[in-house]
Formats: structure tokens, sequence, C-alpha cells
């Protein structure tokens, strides 16, 4: 069972061809993974979530917290430290950190504010608490850079998992439709910009992360804190940027990154979306949340999805058979039911 340790950048391990030398993941572990596990959107002020329990009994490599881990919501550091502490102390939550490895990146409410972005005043603490939190080390390039995206790169060449976490609030700017009355048949207030200075990434991470997308991995996983697909609902989500998220596709393009979906969370249900780009058929599997569900918004449009929404405590699984070179999407509820299940081959999950 691989343990929440890396190996900074470990390209003794054989990972990377002189080719690809100079391109790197932040973090390399050799031993091969074949189960990831992953949530969002969890309140420890609720006591005890049955979720983490039947994550557990999945024995998962690796799990991904992928925002909104907590509320925090506050710009008093040390009630942020506090609310932390109140995830840290909870009995399943130790035993996951004890059992397996433990990645995460935030969203609003664990950043500190409500649909924030980079004008929440104090980010640069709250990095801090969060990198401390999830140990990252004291030599950690998320320890030496602003935000807190960062890759994870596990196994050896043809067994080889990369998961790229992407930071959606440190640099993001203020969007428009965020006040105001609700369009109809949404559960938002927002809506897409035709500006196309405004930035969701920043021009940093967007650098970071074309150069991971050049790194050699035989499954590639985008981790977003909120959704890459669904765009109708007038939630936060990729599409109110839309000159970013086609930045993204066109990267996935120019790159050939194959076998690569991505994973998000933040809406309070469970739902698979897939979208074709020019052939190639980009997933996107939610998972939200671990204690909160919103029964209301899982009814909203998403003209991506497949299948049916899941507005139930719910976390997400990916499991690899590396041996018949395909994987499954799912989703698992609290009793550890699989209510949503997708199976894909690699030969499927490549460009044209």
């Amino acid at each position: 069972m691989i343990r929440q340790t890396f190996a900074l950048a470990a390209l003794s391990a054989g990972l990377f061809t002189t080719a690809h030398a100079e391109m790197e993941s932040d973090f390399h572990e050799s031993e091969i993974i074949q189960k990831i596990a992953f949530g969002s959107c969890s309140d420890p002020r609720k006591g005890r979530s049955p979720m983490f329990e039947a994550v557990l009994k999945e024995n998962p490599d690796v799990f991904v917290f992928l925002g909104d881990n907590i509320y925090g919501d506050t710009e008093d550091m040390e009630l942020l430290k506090k609310k932390w502490s109140e995830l840290g102390d909870l009995e399943d939550f130790q035993k996951l950190r004890e059992s397996t490895t433990v990645l995460a990146t935030w969203d609003d409410h664990d950043y500190g504010v409500n649909d924030g972005g980079k004008t929440y005043k104090k980010r640069k603490e709250s990095q801090q608490i969060f990198l401390d939190f999830f140990k990252d080390a004291d030599d950690s390039p998320r320890r030496k850079r602003e935000g807190v995206y960062g890759s994870y790169t596990f196994g050896t060449p043809g067994k080889t998992v990369q998961i790229l976490l992407l930071d959606t609030r440190y640099f993001r700017d203020v969007l428009p439709g965020a006040k105001g009355p609700k369009a109809k048949g949404t559960v938002g207030w927002y809506k897409p910009t035709e500006d196309a200075s405004l930035t969701l990434l920043g021009e940093t991470q967007w650098k970071w992360l074309e150069e991971q997308l050049q790194v050699p991995a035989d499954i590639r996983i985008i981790g977003s804190s909120i959704q890459v697909l669904a765009h109708e609902k007038g939630m936060e989500n990729w599409g109110n940027v839309p000159h970013e998220r086609k930045r993204l596709f066109e990267l996935l393009k120019k790159h050939n990154a194959n076998h690569t979906f991505a994973i998000s969370g933040d809406v309070h249900f469970a739902e698979l979306s897939k979208r074709d780009l020019d052939g190639y058929p980009f997933f996107d599997l939610t998972s939200s949340g671990l204690t909160n569900t919103q029964k209301g918004w899982a009814a909203a449009t998403n003209s991506y999805r497949i299948g049916d929404s899941h507005p139930v405590q719910n976390a997400g699984l990916i499991e690899i058979d590396w041996a018949n070179k395909s994987l499954e999407l799912s989703i698992i509820n609290k009793d550890g039911e699989k209510i949503l299940h997708h199976p894909l081959k690699f030969s499927e999950m490549e460009f044209k």
C-alpha cells in the first residue's frame, strides 16, 4: 500500500525517456496503482460521514480530495485552522490518511470564501494552512509557488498514472453574472463571459499544465474542483470561461493526451459527462458530496450527461485493469453500492 510520502521528481525510477527528461511531475512514486477514490464537499461539523467508511472498504491506493473539503469561509486564519482540525479529528479521516495516499486541491469554501477567486485577501495565508494540513514537505513544489496545484505520477512505464490537481481559485478573475436573478431553468447565477482576458487558472498555471501534459503517462487524470463539461446549471464551471475551456481542449489535442479524463466536484450530486473532441471521447466524472447533497441541483440540465444524476452522499472510484488495458469509472453510495459505472477500454480513449 502506498503511503503519503513521495520522492520529489524521482527520475531515477526510469519513468522518463531522454526526450522527455525535462518534463517531470512534481512528485513520483514508483509503486503501481490500480484503484483511485475521490470526493468533495465534506462538512466535518456534520460529524462522522458514512462515505469515509465506504471508501475505506474499497481499500484504494490513492484518495483525492477535490475541494470544499471543509466549509471554512472566513478571513480569520485561526478560525480556518480550527475548521481544518475538525476534519483532522474525525476518526475515519485519520484511518483514511493512515491507510492510503491522500492528495488534495481546494475549492471556494476551503479556500476561504464562497465563489472566491484572486481577490480573497487571505489567499497566501490560506495556502500555507492548507499545505500544513495535508502535510506537504518543506521542499514540496507547492510550498515554493502561488496556488496549490500539483502533479503526481505513480507506477512504471506501461503502468503509469499521472494525476493533475488544478487550482481553480487562487488566480481566478471575478466572473460576470454572480448577482441578480437566476436565468430560467438554472440553479445558479453565472453565465459564460465574452471577455477573453478573464482567467480561471492564470498564465503560470497554464504554462505548468502544458508542460505536465507532455510527461509520459499511460493514464492521465485531471482533477478540477468545478465541473469541466457541464455548463448549463448557472453554477461555477469551466463553461463560464469558454476561452479557458477551449484552451484546455486544444492542449489535449496538441499533445495527443490519450487516455485522459477529468474528475470534479462542487455540485452536491454525482454524474458522468462526456463530450466529443473531434473524435476523442472526453469524460468528466463528478463526485459530490461526501456529506452535502442537493436534489434540486441534480435536476438541472446537463446535455453532456450520461445516464442519471445521483443526489446522494457519494464518492468516485477509478479502477484500472492493466492486464486488459481497461478501466471503470464509478460512483459508490454510503452502502458501498455502485450506483453509476462506466467501463472503458484504453483503445477507446485515443485521439485520431
